[in-house]
């Protein structure tokens, strides 16, 4: 009944066993061949990975509709952004560089450190199906938007998951 959904824009996966080597993602130090200035150490640290924008709108617009939920779960496998124990309900709010939206066309577009980029990024990629896994043995369902979709079209997305939350199903 239950299965894992990914929003990037609308599309659901039938959930499969997911068996995979891990991808070895190199260290990104001086002796990986890695050279980083001060100036990108400090860009990279201001990165943020919890209460995003388009993670707030969401959970503000969810609050709106009466929906009250736990925010990064540390009990449920991937930290979800949003879970709802209630409904066995994880929610992530994907940024569209880290998790590899339309990753075949854009991984070509990577112009530095392309031998720690993309295995970084694949391996984020393959975590997510791991994750996704996880959650699924567990009885939970998954949706999955990309933060472009939270900003351009939040009412469809939170419309998405209050349809699931009263009927158990997917719209």
């Amino acid at each position: 009944m239950f299965g894992i959904f990914y929003l990037k824009p609308l599309y659901f996966i039938d959930f499969m066993v997911y068996k995979e080597e891990k991808i070895q993602v190199p260290r990104f130090n001086e002796s990986s061949g890695f050279y980083t200035t001060k100036k990108r150490s400090r860009i990279m640290s201001r990165i943020s990975g919890k209460n995003t924008k388009p993670e707030i709108m969401f959970r503000k617009a969810l609050w709106a509709e009466g929906v009250r939920y736990r925010v990064n779960n540390k009990q449920l496998p991937g930290r979800p952004d949003i879970s709802i124990k209630k409904y066995k309900l994880a929610i992530f709010i994907d940024g569209e560089f880290w998790h590899g939206y339309n990753w075949e066309e854009k991984k070509h577009s990577i112009k530095s450190n392309k031998g720690f980029w993309i295995p970084k990024i694949e391996r984020n990629m393959q975590r997510d199906k791991e994750v996704n896994q996880q959650l699924y043995d567990m009885d939970y369902t998954v949706f999955r938007f990309w933060g472009k979709d939270i900003k351009t079209d939040l009412d469809r997305c939170i419309n998405d998951v209050l349809v699931f939350i009263t009927s158990g199903t997917f719209p």
